[in-house]
């Protein structure tokens, strides 16, 4: 094991991992540390119940990022991404949403529920590509800092304002909306059909402390458009084998690089002299020094946590300390003996239309005042007990992550606040999975039934288990005071901090949250610019 090394990156998670594997391309000497006994951060997959291999966290993957899948060659490592046809949206009433991944098949189920809803649908989705391509080049931009006279900085706000200078009006308007108003909002000036609102709007509140009616939120539903698979616009899919596959490929490709990569190695202590990061050292005692250190974790563990404070500056620690991460999800997996029947499921010649209906996401929004009940109950320090859930069964697509005949449903939920005001999550982790199964369960009646295990995750395990704070999934919410030149703390957001030497790379950094790797990639270009300048 070697005392020294030329960057140590703290987490391997997937961005963590991606900053290591760009740093050892460039021919520099990386060593991961890792405090789990596997890979992947919220990107894991884990035999939770023999059999089955859970997504445990994260579940689903569009956003990761197109450079970083060619440059790392991740199918050669074991990338595969088998496609997400669309999502399913049960109603109380028996009724049924259903958007596919066939534009006539869509069109038709919305001319179903409205006619001027199946026309503004296609102009919506040719608004929201344009809005998509105007922010896509900001995903792989350090950001500038605009109080700064740096030439290059201002070249980068140049570079922005002519673009949005050069939008037709329509386009600049959607623009300025999208970044100021709420999701519901928003798509109430496009559309009138309840459900597809609050389907829709449910992009614009994951991993966010907001309501759907909550300012804000639009470029958070935004923010999730502007994933694609294959280049296919608004695409969602599954890893092969989990989301745990995703960074596994990328520490194989890691690896082959010359990353070492040690797990059970939790750091407890950045270490610094003069103003400069030198090493870490392990909670084992261990001490590694380093000419770089790359921190993939959250800004609380980095700097508040492994480091003193005396070694920052107080304004900056004051800001760390507003940093806003308030986790709002939680996650319950259920390994099951059959598939959910769901009361509305599609009929095709007056029988149930086969389980294609189950192969894409199954979202419970049945209407925008549900969705912000669900809220409502949350910003009183009470989990929601009707919350929005977005599931998904990825062994229809994917067998090899359960047994022949049996299934894994994974549900993301909101909302769960970290802080309750009655009780611990301790005491009432069962009464929240619960919630979820019986809120299902008024959908598909026979869930209960066929239910093998379940693991439930509160904010609390989520900020215990993966080291996320506050269990928000993001390592902090995605809010505009918290975008772009202010992520995470305005005049550091350009990877560095105030400690020669020192980084950070994970999803408190621009461009944020989700499966995209952008932060550890962005951040390796930004260290291999420093190590070259000197």
């Amino acid at each position: 094991m070697p005392k020294s090394c030329d960057a140590i990156i703290i987490g391997g998670g997937h961005n963590g991992l991606t900053n290591a594997a760009y740093l050892a391309r460039a021919g520099k000497k990386v060593l991961v540390l890792e405090r789990r006994y596997v890979l992947g951060g919220a990107a894991v997959t884990e035999e939770i119940i023999p059999g089955f291999k859970f997504s445990v966290c994260s579940y689903v993957v569009s956003l990761l990022r197109p450079e970083i899948i060619r440059d790392l060659d991740l199918p050669r490592h074991g990338l595969e991404i088998l496609p997400l046809d669309g999502t399913f949206t049960p109603m109380p009433n028996g009724d049924h949403l259903w958007r596919v991944n066939d534009h006539a098949k869509t069109r038709r189920e919305l001319v179903r529920h409205s006619r001027l809803d199946a026309e503004a649908y296609d102009e919506f989705g040719k608004a929201m590509l344009q809005m998509c391509r105007f922010v896509k080049p900001l995903l792989a931009m350090t950001p500038p800092d605009p109080t700064s006279l740096d030439p290059r900085g201002l070249k980068k706000l140049m570079f922005l304002a002519r673009r949005f200078q050069s939008l037709p009006a329509e386009d600049k308007y959607n623009l300025v909306q999208l970044m100021t108003m709420s999701a519901a909002d928003f798509l109430d000036q496009w559309f009138e059909t309840d459900v597809l609102k609050a389907t829709m709007s449910a992009s614009g509140i994951i991993g966010t402390f907001l309501g759907v009616r909550s300012p804000g939120t639009a470029y958070v539903l935004l923010h999730h458009y502007m994933g694609e698979i294959d280049g296919a616009f608004r695409a969602w899919g599954f890893s092969r084998g989990g989301t745990g596959a995703i960074s596994n490929a990328i520490a194989d490709a890691a690896r082959e690089a010359g990353v070492e990569i040690r797990t059970e190695a939790p750091v407890a202590k950045i270490l610094t002299r003069n103003g400069r990061a030198m090493g870490v050292v392990l909670q084992s005692g261990e001490e590694i020094h380093a000419k770089i250190v790359s921190s993939s974790v959250d800004p609380n563990l980095t700097f508040l946590k492994m480091m003193d404070a005396k070694d920052l500056p107080a304004e900056f620690v004051d800001e760390v300390k507003r940093y806003k991460y308030r986790g709002s999800s939680g996650k319950v997996n259920l390994a099951l003996d059959a598939l959910p029947e769901f009361t509305s499921a599609p009929k095709h010649n007056g029988s149930a239309n086969s389980n294609h209906h189950l192969r894409g996401a199954i979202s419970i929004s049945p209407s925008v005042n549900y969705m912000e009940r669900a809220y409502d109950q949350a910003k009183y320090g009470e989990f929601s007990h009707h919350p929005y859930i977005d599931m998904v069964i990825p062994s229809l697509t994917d067998p090899s992550v359960a047994p022949p005949g049996k299934h894994v449903l994974s549900c993301f939920v909101q909302y769960a606040p970290y802080k309750l005001k009655n009780g611990s999550w301790d005491q009432r982790r069962e009464e929240f999975g619960n919630a979820v199964i019986d809120t299902i369960s008024e959908y598909a009646p026979n869930l209960k039934n066929i239910i093998i295990g379940k693991q439930v995750l509160t904010p609390w395990d989520i900020e215990d288990q993966i080291g996320l704070t506050e269990g928000n999934i993001f390592q902090g919410e995605l809010s505009l005071e918290q975008l772009f030149f202010l992520r995470p703390v305005a005049g550091w957001a350009r990877y560095r901090t105030p400690v020669k030497n020192l980084y950070m790379c994970g999803s408190a950094t621009h461009p944020g949250g989700g499966i995209m790797g952008a932060p550890g990639r962005l951040a390796a270009l930004e260290i291999l610019k420093d190590m070259g300048a000197r």
